[in-house]
């Protein structure tokens, strides 16, 4: 069996200045399945089709239909106008299989979430979108003070927040 090239993170950290959410995905798919490059990029993937609906009430706020793709000026315009950040649990990574499923993916480099947080001093609130949140440092750190774990589960039957796997989710974010 070959051994797997490590992938090194195709985006930068995205931490507009006043960013309060960051979000940490786990990796990127590969560049042949993205529609834009950003984070959340597949076209099958629902993340702005939901932040859209929450936001917009508008499933395809962010989309662009007729070309399968969405909206990436819109999406950096949004995110950085409510203050959400993104990057991802990892910076280098092997796939073990030809997908982007968190199961077969072996992180090479952890990302130094600390860091990351202080680059965005006013940040209180850290979203997970991968089965398994990160470890974070046990250092202590100014922000966040909430940590959610969303993934996937949010979108099953099964209730995250009743198990008590999660914290109670915070009140919502309004649109500034």
């Amino acid at each position: 069996m070959a051994t797997q090239s490590v992938e090194k993170h195709p985006f930068q950290p995205f931490l507009p200045e006043g960013a309060r959410i960051l979000f940490l995905g786990s990796f990127p798919p590969q560049a042949h399945r993205w529609c834009m490059p950003f984070y959340y990029p597949n076209w099958i993937n629902d993340f702005w089709r939901i932040i859209g609906l929450i936001h917009f009430g508008d499933k395809n706020h962010f989309c662009i239909p007729a070309e399968k793709r969405f909206d990436e000026a819109l999406i950096r315009q949004f995110c950085t106008d409510t203050g959400l950040a993104f990057y991802d649990t990892a910076c280098e990574v092997r796939r073990l299989k030809d997908n982007a499923s968190d199961a077969f993916l072996e992180v090479v480099t952890p990302t130094d979430i600390p860091a990351l947080l202080k680059q965005i001093p006013q940040c209180q609130t850290l979203v997970t979108t991968v089965k398994r949140p990160p470890k974070l440092s046990p250092a202590p750190m100014a922000a966040p003070s909430r940590l959610l774990a969303v993934a996937s589960a949010l979108l099953s039957p099964a209730d995250p927040y009743a198990s008590g796997a999660c914290p109670p989710p915070p009140a919502p974010i309004p649109c500034r």
